[in-house]
């Protein structure tokens, strides 16, 4: 594994129903829908990358179950190779400062922040 691109300091994950605090940094939402019972003003993002969710039929196909964790964490990452261009945008601000990646997800060790914040402190 090389050298992360930025201090792991600075990438952090949290729950959308989780309050918003001001050292969250900058708030970018990676679910492709919309957390339930969220209100925009509650949310307090800064940006929503729904491109960079993993895609509709990987999500309906590893349903959160953990049985199917490994796989999906293969297939996302494989769906993530697509998207460099947005992977570099939330390195380049983790960079200069905290950046926070919101998931609506109620299991916190399996789901697609985890895998995200992997791909990205990897470079």
């Amino acid at each position: 594994m090389t050298k992360s691109p930025f201090p792991a300091s600075h990438l952090r994950l949290k729950r959308a129903y989780a309050p918003a605090e001001p050292e969250d940094g900058v708030r970018i939402l990676i679910d492709r829908l919309w957390p339930r019972g969220v209100s925009k003003a509650k949310a307090a993002l800064d940006d929503w990358m729904k491109e960079i969710a993993p895609s509709s039929g990987l999500r309906q196909w590893f349903g959160h179950d953990p049985a199917r964790w490994p796989e999906f964490q293969r297939r996302y990452k494989s769906e993530l190779r697509q998207h460099a261009e947005e992977l570099e945008h939330i390195r380049a601000l983790a960079k200069a400062k905290t950046v926070t990646l919101v998931y609506s997800a109620h299991d916190e060790e399996h789901n697609d922040a985890v895998v995200l914040k992997d791909v990205l402190l990897q470079k």
